[in-house]
């Protein structure tokens, strides 16, 4: 991308973010009202492609929740049909369904804004034991929890591309259908629809570590060789789908170096010209132009590797109690809290140990996934956690940023380390005193912002990283965010309580807070952790019967 191109392409971010803020004054632009008439079918299917059923029933694991974020704890399973299976049924398969009534509908593993899931999962393999004998790229069906054959190809396009990469490493490609979420949220959807890419990553990284695997993001791929290697290069007058990233997943215990594709780039021109299986099926009977094609355009990544700054690594000093909790339980269990009780509290230590799943530090799981360093902190209104006072604090989760932070802040006077609190975490109490009313205000008036044990903003390092890298960086920090929105999802199911991401938030009030008076940091994402109040009208069903026709 030539330099203005770049500014022009990084005004467009700019302008966007700007223009899709909430306000007490005013919304960013949207439907005003669900037509429910094009309601987007939330199911992806490619009519004609060869369906591959994965397996639904696993051996029991005595697997702990705590013990995949232990390097070395998990060995590696082998690559085969039923690890397949099990890391796209920890991920991205359905995890419940939902009945009121006559109307149902499903809920998933990897969480979704509004429940309406633009994230679409695609496999990108080498021979596989059990599952396939030639390389091929298909698109996951979460619905059936089965792989649809797209294309196959040829073993020495493959080696030509991957081969010198860890040996059984094979890829997932995620990909947004930005209508699903714009059908509900107008303008502001291309916000959410990276927010899922990013729980799509923490679950993906998790479900990968559960098997003893690594997850990585290889950012030096551009968004054209994303479109060619997942089959989206053509014109189906059909919502359009937009790829997002590809992942690496490397069955094997060494150390995960900087990754890049090693291969003849040029090579992935061939994929235009195999045989693709299938035709995407329509998914609304209409749709509105919210402007989402302009803003994905400046945001996508040009071809090239890049050199990300990293955060500097140090010692985990903070050592965690292993629980008895199980893993498959806590991912299978995840759910987003619809509304709080008001009453209930946390352990300080319990509140400490959720924060500390939050930092990356010594590339912890999930945030190991991510090449570049932590841009995301997190601004913390605590309402009810034990021998903690009420009020605003501060989690820098990268520990070098915090004079740049203090600086930016002009409306805090000090910044106070809380009792308690380990060395490791550096967390800060910025303001003492019952800040429920406020917390809810800034998130859109909503209750369960205020009603929980805590909720927070999660306010990211913009302008810098933006001018730095290119406005292709703009969806990669709504990425990290939703990584740390998944891992909090986890913790608090693993704590006995319930978590849920808040995409409504009134922007500038939440800076007008801090202090913060440019651009220079930006509100990304909401989150709320606290006692669940369950809707008692609502049938749970299992996530695979001949009740939901799957």
């Amino acid at each position: 991308m030539d330099s203005n191109n770049k500014m022009n392409s990084l005004q467009q971010v700019f302008e966007y973010h700007q223009s899709t803020k909430h306000d007490s004054q005013r919304f960013a632009k949207g439907p005003g009202y669900l037509d429910w008439e094009t309601q987007p079918n939330p199911f992806r299917r490619y009519k004609g492609a060869p369906l591959i059923p994965l397996e639904k029933n696993f051996p029991s694991r005595d697997l702990l929740y705590d013990e995949v974020f232990i390097p070395g704890r998990v060995p590696p399973a082998p690559v085969n049909f039923q690890s397949i299976s099990q890391l796209f049924f920890d991920s991205l398969a359905i995890s419940a369904w939902k009945k009121a009534g006559e109307t149902s509908w499903a809920l998933r593993v990897n969480p979704s804004s509004g429940n309406l899931h633009p994230t679409e999962g695609y496999l990108i393999c080498g021979p596989i034991e059990g599952l396939c004998d030639t390389p091929m790229i298909c698109h996951y069906a979460p619905k059936e929890h089965g792989l649809e054959v797209r294309a196959k190809f040829e073993l020495p396009l493959w080696e030509d591309l991957w081969a010198s990469l860890p040996g059984g490493t094979f890829f997932i490609g995620l990909a947004s259908i930005h209508w699903r979420e714009a059908w509900k949220y107008g303008q502001r959807a291309y916000r959410y629809c990276q927010h899922d890419v990013g729980h799509a990553i923490g679950a993906i990284s998790i479900a990968s570590a559960g098997l003893g695997w690594r997850a990585r993001i290889l950012d030096d791929m551009s968004a054209e060789e994303l479109t060619l290697l997942m089959g989206m290069f053509r014109n189906y007058k059909i919502e359009s789908e937009e790829p997002d990233l590809l992942m690496a997943i490397i069955p094997c215990k060494e150390k995960i170096k900087e990754m890049v594709l090693p291969g003849n780039r040029d090579r992935f021109l061939t994929f235009e010209n195999l045989d693709w299986r299938g035709s995407p099926n329509q998914l609304s009977q209409s749709q509105i132009d919210w402007g989402l094609d302009e803003i994905s355009g400046a945001a996508r990544k040009p071809h090239g590797p890049v050199s990300y700054a990293r955060a500097q690594k140090k010692p985990n000093h903070f050592p965690l109690k292993i629980r008895s909790v199980s893993l498959s339980n806590m991912i299978h269990q995840r759910r987003s809290a619809v509304a709080m009780d008001g009453k209930t509290r946390i352990s300080q230590e319990t509140f400490y140990r959720i924060l500390q799943r939050a930092v990356a530090v010594a590339d912890n799981i999930p945030f190991s996934a991510l090449p570049w360093k932590p841009y995301i902190h997190l601004a913390i209104f605590v309402h009810r956690v034990d021998n903690l006072a009420s009020g605003l604090y501060f989690l820098a989760r990268d520990s070098s940023m915090k004079k740049h932070l203090e600086k930016a802040f002009t409306q805090v006077d000090a910044w106070r380390r809380p009792l308690g609190c380990p060395d490791f975490l550096k967390l800060y109490c910025l303001f003492e005193g019952d800040l429920e009313k406020i917390a809810q205000n800034v998130s859109c008036s909503q209750e369960i912002a205020g009603d929980s044990c805590f909720s927070l903003g999660m306010i990211a390092e913009y302008e810098k990283p933006l001018e730095s890298y290119g406005p292709w960086f703009y969806p990669r920090l709504f990425w990290e965010a939703g990584v740390i929105g998944q891992m909090l999802y986890l913790e608090a199911e693993a704590a006995g309580i319930r978590g849920t991401g808040i995409g409504c938030f009134f922007d500038d009030a939440m800076h007008e807070i801090l202090g913060l008076k440019d651009r220079k940091y930006q509100d990304l994402y909401h989150f709320t952790v606290g006692g669940p109040v369950e809707d008692t009208r609502l049938t749970t069903l299992p996530a695979y019967s001949k009740l939901n026709g799957s």
